[in-house]
C-alpha cells in the first residue's frame, strides 16, 4: 500500500501529468493515421526523454502508446483500414456500421469499452505483478505454437459458411510469411534473387494495402460518401446509443478485457492475435450471431475492449524479465536502459513505486483519451457523409507514406499495390481477407516455436505439459464448434461482407482457388531440397493449403453448374462492368507510384492530389490547389521535419 501511494504521488505530480497529456494528444493523432500508430509516436518522442525524470519520461511514452489503440478505431470504422495491427477485427463490423450511418454509435461503444479495457488491464497488471510472472515462464515454445494455431482457427472459424476459403486464405498468409530468411536456417526462401525480399515482405504494406487500397478503389469508383444515409436521417445514431450498447454488453467487455490482459503477457503474440480471439469469443458467446460482419455493435465492443487491455499485460514480461513482447515494449525497454533501470526483480522491489506509477499512467491515459475522443467524435463522424472523392486523395497519401516510412524503397510501394489488388480480388470473389493478415503476422512466431519445440522437446515432453493439454482441448472445441455450425447451416454471418454472388464472382473465386492450389503445389516442391528446419513448416502449410484449395475449387465448380443468373448484372459481363471503374482507380494509383522515380515522392503525391480532384472528382481548381498545398505542407512538417523520412528526389536531381 505504501508503494501504491508513492506511485500515485509520482503519477499525479504536475509535470508528470503535463507530459502524460502531451503523450495522449500525440497518440490520438498518430493512432488515427493508418501506418503510423503508437510505436511511431514513441520513436518520435524518445530522444526528448533523455533529460527527464523517469516518471515523466514513462508518462510521455505510455500516454502516446496507450491511447493509440483507441484512436486507431477512427480509421477502422470510417475507412475500413486498420489504424494499427491491433484494430483489424474492428474493421469488420465497425466499417459496416459507418456505411449504415451509425458512426457515432460505433464510436460511443468503442471509446467506452476502450476506457474500460485500459482500466481493467492496468488494474490487472497491478494485481498480477507479484503473483502472475510465473505464467509467462510456464509458456514455452510448444504453447506459443498451439496458441497461434488457435488464433488462426478462431478467425477461420468465424468466416461463416466460407470457412474453407477462410482457412485457405490463412494458409496463403502463412506461406507469404515464409519469404526471406527462416528463423532456424541461413538460406533465404522464395526470394527470387531479390534483395528486397531477402528479409521478407514488410508488414505495414501488407496490412494497410490489403484493406486500404480496395476500400479506396470502391469509394473512388462510387463517388459517394462512406455512409449510405444522410446525416440528418440517421436518427438512431448517437454517442449515448453506443454507450448504452457498451453498458448492455458490459460482461462481454469485461471478459474480453481480462482476455486481452493475459494474452498480452505472451511475448510475440499480444495485439496481433488478441482482437481475433476476442471477436471469436464475442461470436461464439452470442445467442444471435446473424448480424456479425453486418454491423453488429458487439463486433466492435469485443476487440476494442481486448486490444486496450493488452498494454497492461505486455508490461509484465517487459518489467519482470526484460522480455519485450512487441516493438513498443522494446522501445520502452530502451528508455528504461537510458534512465539506468534494469528490468527484473528490482522493478518489483526497489522501483515498485515507479512501476505502479506506470500502471496509473496507463489507466489515466485511457480515461482521458477516451473522453477527448468522445468530445471530438461528432466532428470526426461528419467525414462519413462528405463526398468520397475528397477522402480518397488524402487517404492514399497516408497509405503510401505509412508504407514508405518503414522501408523507403519504391519496391515497398509496388508491394503495397500488389497486395492491394490481391485484397480487391479476394473481396470481389467473396474470400475473407482477415485470415490472410493473421497468417502473415503469426507465421514467423509459429515457425520459431515449431523449430524450438522440434529441437528441445520430445513428443512425450510436449504432451505432458498441462498448458499444452488445456490449449489442445480448446483448439478441438473451437474447430468442432465451427465445423458443426457450418454443417447445420447455422453460420449465417460472414466476417466480411462481399458483393452479391454472381457468375463473375464465382468464376473469380474458382480462379483464386486454382491459383492458390498451383501456388501451394509449386512452393511444396520448391522446398523439398532445403534443410529439415527450413522445409518442415512451409511444406506443412502447402500440404494443408493445397487440400483446402482443392475443396474450395470443387465447391465453386458445383455452385457454378447450378447457378442461374437472375438478370444481366449477374452475368460475367455485368460483373466486369460493375468493377470497371474500380480498375480505373487502381490504374491511377499505379500510375502515381510509377511516376515517383521520375518526379520525386513529394511531387508525385501533391500532383496526384491536385489532378485527382480536378480530373476524377470534378472539383474546382481552387479546391484542388488548396487541398494539394495542405497535403504538401503536411508531408513537409510531419514526415520530413518531424519523422525525417527520406524522400525520393526527381530523376534529374539524382
Amino acid at each position: 500500500m505504501e508503494s501504491l501511494l508513492a506511485g500515485l504521488s509520482l503519477a499525479f505530480e504536475g509535470t508528470t501529468l503535463l507530459y502524460l497529456m502531451g503523450g495522449v494528444l500525440l497518440g490520438l493523432w498518430f493512432g488515427a493515421i493508418p501506418g503510423l500508430g503508437g510505436v511511431t509516436a514513441m520513436i518520435l518522442v524518445l530522444p526528448f526523454t533523455f533529460g527527464m525524470e523517469p516518471q515523466q519520461a514513462f508518462a510521455l511514452l505510455l500516454g502516446a502508446l496507450a491511447i493509440s489503440t483507441t484512436s486507431d478505431t477512427i480509421s477502422s470504422v470510417m475507412l475500413g483500414i486498420p489504424g494499427t495491427i491491433a484494430s483489424q477485427a474492428t474493421v469488420l463490423d465497425g466499417h459496416e456500421m459507418a456505411k449504415q450511418g451509425r458512426v457515432l454509435t460505433a464510436f460511443g461503444a468503442a471509446f467506452t469499452v476502450s476506457a474500460v479495457g485500459g482500466v481493467v488491464g492496468g488494474v490487472a497488471l497491478a494485481l498480477s505483478l507479484p503473483i502472475m510472472t510465473w505464467l509467462v515462464l510456464t509458456f514455452g515454445a510448444p504453447e506459443f505454437f498451439v496458441l497461434s494455431l488457435i488464433g488462426l482457427v478462431m478467425v477461420g472459424g468465424v468466416s461463416g459458411n466460407a470457412i474453407g476459403k477462410g482457412i485457405c486464405a490463412g494458409a496463403l498468409g502463412l506461406l507469404i510469411s515464409q519469404i526471406g530468411y527462416p528463423v532456424a536456417a541461413s538460406d533465404p526462401r522464395y526470394w527470387f534473387d531479390s534483395m528486397f525480399l531477402i528479409d521478407g515482405l514488410p508488414l505495414v504494406p501488407v496490412v494497410i494495402g490489403l484493406f486500404g487500397i480496395p476500400e479506396m478503389m470502391q469509394l473512388g469508383s462510387s463517388g459517394g460518401a462512406l455512409a449510405a444515409k444522410n446525416f440528418g436521417h440517421a436518427q438512431d445514431d448517437s454517442l449515448m446509443a453506443g454507450v448504452r450498447h457498451a453498458l448492455r454488453n458490459r460482461w462481454l467487455a469485461f471478459r474480453c478485457s481480462v482476455m486481452g490482459t493475459y494474452v498480452g503477457m505472451l511475448p510475440g503474440l499480444g495485439a496481433s492475435v488478441v482482437d481475433w480471439l476476442a471477436y471469436g469469443h464475442g461470436v461464439h458467446s452470442a445467442k444471435d450471431r446473424s448480424q456479425f460482419g453486418k454491423g453488429d455493435v458487439r463486433g466492435v465492443i469485443a476487440p476494442e475492449a481486448a486490444n486496450n487491455a493488452t498494454l497492461g499485460g505486455s508490461l509484465i514480461p517487459t518489467l519482470a524479465f526484460g522480455i519485450p513482447g512487441s516493438g513498443a515494449m522494446a522501445i520502452l525497454l530502451g528508455a528504461m536502459t537510458i534512465h539506468g533501470l534494469v528490468p527484473g526483480p528490482a522493478m518489483l522491489d526497489q522501483h515498485l513505486p515507479l512501476t505502479l506509477s506506470m500502471v496509473v499512467c496507463i489507466i489515466l491515459a485511457n480515461i482521458v483519451g477516451a473522453g477527448a475522443l468522445m468530445l471530438w467524435s461528432k466532428q470526426v463522424s461528419r467525414a462519413a457523409f462528405i463526398n468520397g472523392n475528397l477522402v480518397v486523395p488524402a487517404v492514399f497519401v497516408f497509405l503510401v507514406m505509412g508504407s514508405w516510412i518503414g522501408q523507403p524503397d519504391i519496391r515497398t510501394l509496388v508491394a503495397l499495390l500488389a497486395i492491394g489488388f490481391a485484397g480487391f480480388a479476394l473481396h470481389a470473389a467473396g474470400w475473407p481477407r482477415p485470415p490472410l493478415i493473421l497468417g502473415f503476422v503469426l507465421g514467423p512466431v509459429m515457425e520459431n516455436s515449431l523449430a524450438i519445440t522440434a529441437q528441445a522437446y520430445t513428443w512425450g515432453e510436449v504432451f505432458s505439459r498441462p498448458a499444452i493439454l488445456i490449449l489442445l482441448v480448446l483448439l478441438v472445441v473451437i474447430f468442432v464448434g465451427a465445423a458443426r455450425a457450418v454443417a447445420k447451416r447455422k453460420s449465417e454471418f460472414k466476417i466480411e461482407i462481399a458483393g452479391a454472388a454472381s457468375k463473375g464472382s464465382l468464376i473469380l473465386s474458382l480462379g483464386l482457388a486454382l491459383s492458390a492450389l498451383a501456388l501451394f503445389t509449386w512452393a511444396f516442391f520448391e522446398a523439398r531440397d532445403w534443410t529439415f528446419l527450413s522445409r518442415v513448416f512451409p511444406m506443412a502449410i502447402c500440404g494443408v493449403g493445397a487440400v483446402v484449395a482443392l475443396i474450395c475449387a470443387a465447391q465453386d465448380i458445383r455452385t457454378l453448374r447450378r447457378y442461374q443468373p437472375l438478370d444481366d448484372s449477374d452475368t460475367l459481363a455485368g460483373f466486369g462492368r460493375r468493377h470497371a471503374r474500380e480498375g480505373m482507380i487502381f490504374g491511377i494509383f499505379a500510375l502515381t507510384v510509377a511516376l515517383i522515380p521520375v518526379v520525386g515522392l513529394a511531387a508525385a503525391m501533391v500532383g496526384f492530389v491536385f489532378l485527382y480532384l480536378l480530373g476524377w472528382g470534378r472539383f474546382r481548381w481552387l479546391t484542388g490547389l488548396v487541398y494539394a498545398a495542405a497535403v504538401g505542407l503536411f508531408l513537409y512538417v510531419v514526415y520530413h521535419r518531424m519523422l525525417h523520412v527520406p524522400f525520393v528526389p526527381p530523376f534529374f536531381l539524382n
